[in-house]
């Protein structure tokens, strides 16, 4: 089951790109501004949007830590933002001064690949800012990059159809055609084995007879033996790879659990404006998402969690949510999310901190090394004793933002109906009322949510057209026969 659980509409032109961080989503547009928002409750971040670019922004994604966020635009730069602040940490521009469409990380973020219009492809050192290596390719825009997993080389895809691959020293180890119109994406496989990997083609007159894109990518072909574990496989419509290898036009879910990661667009920039779900194990379609009302330009899931991001030409950006019923789910969604939070790192705890607005924690929180596990069980008397901080309000507000953590795990366990949760604090309402935009919320979270001069809707981030919250006493009625069944 997937639904539609919040859309963003606050850019002004169409939407290029999606990013997520373990804590935070990013949207770029044509309007000229990056957007960062929260996942805990998709609040836009209070130095958000990003301004600098003077031209339209084409493409934003952050460092693996999620610290530092970067993005390219038609003014022919490549900025550097710190996540936390939104102070710009670097303006690097492309040699050539050509437009940027492409940036992406390393996965240990050391280096930054910035890929232009002109066909110019820039390593730079993203400690220093410094330009690395400079190369290029015979011909189009470079419209998409990717690394592989361990970091030792990355291959560039070309509105010509070039697919070229280059290693860490930006030494180009083969090019080729691959596709007649044209490379919209290209994005490696995060699991190493036992995997179908589909390598897709905007060549529809091409397709009809499956309604898949056929690879030009076959056994024998120089491309084909320049990447490791496809060598030895049969050609064909599909193959199983032995280690990771890149497809294109193709976006996987990245969750750990190798069950879990069977969702995948193989079309991301559709032009019928749907978006459509595979099951890579059945090969069959699991939902059409049809809400967007023009052109879908990008899509991305969130890491551990499934969460689902799609931007339009409609200058919206759906947030979608999956909810996986079928025997593939390898463990419960409340364990799920209770070892997501667990397996924070130190920097993902920090991450958190800087989005639920306790910047001053950071360096506490570092200094006595406490991760995920320790952050879900912290209490009142270790926050005074352990982690000495004297501040009662700061102690308070970080109880609060951790019960919120332990009651989504809670709800999750116990079961309860998403209906029965508020949007807002995503616990059980109490007192649930409607607005005017046809939710129901827990009375007093959308109270404060007013009181604090927002006139929008917490969930599809519109206008309110009226402030009156009208009492919903069937719904109450139901929480209530719910909790007599269960809550014994």
């Amino acid at each position: 089951m997937v639904k539609l659980i919040h859309t963003l509409a606050d850019h002004g032109d169409d939407v290029n790109c999606c990013a997520f961080s373990s804590s935070l989503l990013a949207t770029c547009s044509l309007d000229k501004t990056i957007r960062l928002y929260s996942l805990s409750d998709f609040t836009e971040l209070p130095h958000s949007p990003l301004k600098f670019h003077t031209y339209a922004v084409h493409c934003c994604c952050f460092s693996p830590s999620g610290h530092v966020l970067a993005s390219c635009s038609t003014d022919g730069t490549t900025v550097l933002w710190n996540t936390h602040n939104g102070e710009t940490l670097a303006v690097m521009e492309q040699p050539t001064g050509s437009p940027v469409r492409v940036c992406q990380f390393s996965p240990d973020s050391t280096c930054l690949v910035s890929g232009a219009a002109d066909g110019t492809v820039v390593l730079w050192n993203a400690q220093s800012y410094k330009l690395y290596r400079c190369g290029s390719v015979k011909d189009g825009s470079l419209v998409a990059c990717a690394f592989s997993p361990n970091g030792n080389f990355f291959v560039t895809g070309s509105s010509c159809g070039d697919i070229t691959v280059w290693d860490d020293k930006m030494r180009c180890l083969h090019s080729e055609k691959a596709h007649d119109l044209g490379i919209t994406c290209c994005d490696f496989s995060s699991q190493p084995v036992s995997d179908f990997i589909y390598l897709f083609m905007r060549e529809r007159e091409r397709c009809r007879d499956t309604g898949r894109g056929r690879s030009r990518l076959h056994a024998g072909s120089p491309m084909w033996d320049s990447i490791p574990g496809l060598q030895d496989h049969t050609p064909g419509r599909r193959w199983r790879a032995r280690s990771s290898v890149f497809s294109i036009g193709i976006m996987w879910s990245g969750l750990p659990d190798q069950n879990l990661g069977c969702f995948f667009y193989p079309y991301l920039r559709s032009v019928d404006k749907s978006v459509i779900v595979y099951d890579t194990n059945t090969e069959t379609i699991l939902h059409t998402l049809t809400q967007h009302t023009r052109y879908v330009t990008s899509c991305a899931f969130a890491p551990n969690i499934l969460l689902l991001a799609t931007g339009s030409m409609d200058k919206t950006v759906n947030i979608w949510q999956f909810d996986l019923e079928t025997p593939c789910q390898a463990r419960s969604t409340d364990d799920q999310v209770k070892q997501f939070i667990e397996d924070w790192s130190e920097d993902d705890v920090s991450m958190w901190l800087c989005a639920q607005g306790l910047n001053d924690l950071v360096d506490i929180f570092k200094i006595n090394n406490i991760d995920g596990r320790e952050l879900f069980n912290l209490t009142k008397e270790s926050l005074v004793d352990d982690l000495k901080i004297e501040s009662l309000g700061l102690r308070s507000k970080v109880l609060r933002k951790i019960e919120e953590l332990r009651t989504k795990v809670k709800a999750l366990s116990s079961g309860i109906p998403d209906e029965f949760l508020c949007p807002i604090t995503r616990e059980l309402m109490k007192d649930p009322v409607i607005a005017s935009d046809g939710y129901s919320y827990e009375k007093e979270a959308m109270e404060n949510w007013i009181s604090k001069k927002k006139r929008t809707s917490p969930m599809t981030n519109l206008i309110l057209p009226s402030m009156v919250l009208t009492p919903n006493r069937t719904l109450k009625m139901a929480i209530s026969r719910w909790l007599e069944t269960h809550q014994k």
